[in-house]
């Protein structure tokens, strides 16, 4: 994964791929959509430190086994289901990559496709999808449960996910529960991705008539399953291009499904409890982009795969409204099923469906497995696993100090768990004084919340307390307290950081000059730190200084001006000094971005301005339409 990038992203969120049109679809879906976006992930911090140089490496697993299935996971990223074989048939029913090469698809950058992914919080692949969490055992009458869980801080929520295979089960069960243990309703969101293999002819199928489709053009439009004009939304390796295809379950439907299943009827099934009622499937198409980020995430020759999805929305732009002390509980199952294949290729979408319901596993067997899951959702664990952070643990502390209620139950303990980026915030907690480090050293980590806002007013003034409050306060959108705190932490001391964060500020409400001023200055301090860098040259290039832009390039030390977003840059700033056979220089010569961004056409743009009439070339074509 590499280092973190130290820098609070503060600019905002990066641009979606799209953004969508939402004139076709039912009021209620615009509502939500609106509701609960989050113009920034403070107080997590970028994870762009990734290359493309894979190596063999070892991680560690959690294997739950019966006679018939064999469930792999990966505590150590997210939690995330990395495999499911159905051992009746010696059969994979995940994608499963040949390597993890992280990308920049998710709320914190890095992501990487495969296995069942569990999404919380905002819109977007989880802050967690890189991270670890916190997993145990926990004894059961039934078999062992694997428990994992973990502390999102952007929401304020502890969400916990129990895995567990009774024997000879022919599904693997998933429960999932959200608690909110604030005063405050806050907005919530939830998805699981599951990703399989496209296999000749694969047909997923979910019970619905009709789905709400988006595309890189960004309309969301309704259209009918499983046939549209001049394609059949139903089979992935038809899809010409990218596609959500968001279906529309009916609203009464107890036992909500999605099925990938090849030509001989045989693959994966999810199915659930009413309360994950959102169904979904997502395509890369086949255009060339959509062939190119395959490549790109799963290496030369990857596996085609689609991703057939479960969440609590209709479409995944939406999110919930969640009640003061509210918990929300559902149980999800995977496993092989194997339905009649000439009515699940055929041309009846109605039989299809009933082919499908046929071979389900019955709703009883849900409600049986939720009443279990809920019996024993608190229950403490055995046995630890693997820890995630720390920052659930000072969030007990803190709340215990501040009178309020615990943040959650006996079944998923934070404690034991403090590390280097809680300690400052311990200190804060304990002595009432934030620790001032020293200006050169980058702050390890960040916090928000009204509490944390009135502790640091009360503790001893200097630069990084006033830093810190001037984050609290650009993270919320209020611009000129940010300022005020900002020039406040520059009269204790000059940092990086608080130049940085300023010239964000004057990048929005005060002038271009100004912003090259703060960004040159946090520059001058931090000149090893490479997203740094390439912030000063942006500003520079958005002042229209690109010559002053090359410089600051030209004088990077070797190993922070050979990243490919620094050289990226550098072609950006040469055509715009008019210098475009040095940006095509450049170019031919091979840049690799290894931060692309979904959806980002920086490069074939570039190209065909630095090198008009001549072809874009396979490895910098990235394009989604």
């Amino acid at each position: 994964m590499g280092p973190e990038n130290p820098l609070p992203p503060l600019a905002g969120m990066l641009d979606p791929p799209y953004k969508p049109d939402f004139s076709e679809v039912p009021d209620e879906i615009e509502n939500g959509a609106r509701y609960g976006q989050v113009s920034t992930v403070v107080p997590y911090l970028v994870q762009d430190g990734y290359q493309r140089s894979p190596e063999m490496t070892t991680t560690d697993a959690v294997v739950l086994e019966n006679a018939r299935l064999r469930a792999t996971f990966l505590p150590g990223w997210g939690g995330r289901l990395w495999s499911l074989i159905d051992k009746d048939r010696d059969r994979e029913l995940l994608h499963v990559p040949a390597i993890v090469q992280p990308a920049n698809l998710a709320l914190r950058g890095a992501w990487f496709p495969g296995g069942v992914e569990w999404n919380i919080g905002t819109r977007g692949h989880s802050p967690f999808t890189c991270d670890p969490v916190h997993a145990a055992v926990v004894a059961h009458v039934g078999g062992p449960v694997l428990r994992m869980w973990e502390y999102e801080r952007i929401r304020g929520v502890v969400f916990q996910i129990d895995a567990w295979l009774p024997e000879d089960s022919p599904v693997l069960l998933v429960g999932v529960r959200i608690r909110n243990p604030s005063l405050d309703t806050v907005p919530m969101y939830w998805w699981s991705n599951a990703a399989v293999a496209q296999r000749d002819d694969l047909r997923v199928l979910a019970p619905a008539t009709r789905a709400f489709r988006t595309s890189y053009r960004g309309q969301l439009e309704c259209v009918n399953v499983p046939l549209q004009v001049g394609e059949d939304a139903s089979r992935p390796l038809r899809a010409r291009t990218a596609a959500d295809y968001f279906y529309d379950l009916p609203a009464e439907s107890s036992r909500p499904w999605i099925a990938a299943l090849d030509t001989t009827g045989y693959g994966l099934a999810q199915i659930s409890t009413p309360f994950l009622s959102g169904r979904k499937l997502f395509v890369w198409g086949e255009t060339v982009g959509g062939r190119h980020w395959q490549e790109w995430l799963g290496g030369p020759h990857p596996t085609p795969y689609c991703e057939i999805q479960a969440g609590l929305t209709r479409t995944q732009y939406e999110h919930l409204p969640m009640p003061p002390e509210a918990e929300w509980a559902w149980v999800e199952a995977y496993g092989p099923v194997t339905a009649e294949p000439n009515a699940v290729h055929g041309a009846d979408w109605s039989a299809a469906l009933a082919a499908v319901e046929d071979v389900l596993p019955r709703r009883e067997l849900l409600d049986g497995a939720f009443a279990e899951f809920r019996k024993n959702a608190d229950q403490p664990p055995q046995g630890m696993l693997g820890h995630g952070s720390g920052w659930g643990a000072l969030e007990e502390i803190r709340r215990e100090r501040a009178g309020e209620a615990p943040l959650c139950g006996p079944g998923a303990p934070f404690g034991g768990t403090l590390g280097p980026a809680q300690w400052p915030w311990l200190t804060l907690v304990d002595t009432g004084e934030l620790p001032e480090p020293a200006p050169e050293d980058v702050p390890v980590s960040y916090i928000l919340g009204a509490d944390w806002s009135s502790r640091l007013m009360r503790s001893p003034q200097h630069w990084a307390t006033c830093y810190h409050l001037g984050v609290i306060a650009h993270a919320g959108g209020d611009l000129e307290t940010a300022r005020r705190y900002y020039e406040t932490s520059l009269v204790h001391v000059e940092t990086a950081w608080a130049w940085r964060a300023l010239a964000l500020v004057d990048s929005v409400h005060g002038g271009k000059a100004d912003a090259v001023e703060g960004m040159l200055a946090a520059h001058t301090l931090a000149p090893g730190i490479r997203q740094l860098a390439v912030e000063a040259a942006e500003a520079l290039m958005t002042a229209d200084e690109p010559k002053r832009a090359l410089q600051l390039i030209a004088e990077l030390p070797a190993t922070v001006a050979g990243h490919g977003r620094v050289r990226l840059t550098r072609v950006r700033a040469a055509l715009a000094a008019g210098l475009r056979d040095e940006a095509a220089r450049l170019l031919r010569g091979g840049i690799e971005v290894p931060d692309l961004r979904e959806g980002e056409v920086s490069l074939d743009q570039l190209w065909a301005e630095a090198c008009p009439g001549e072809p874009l070339p396979t490895r910098y074509d990235f394009r989604m339409k």
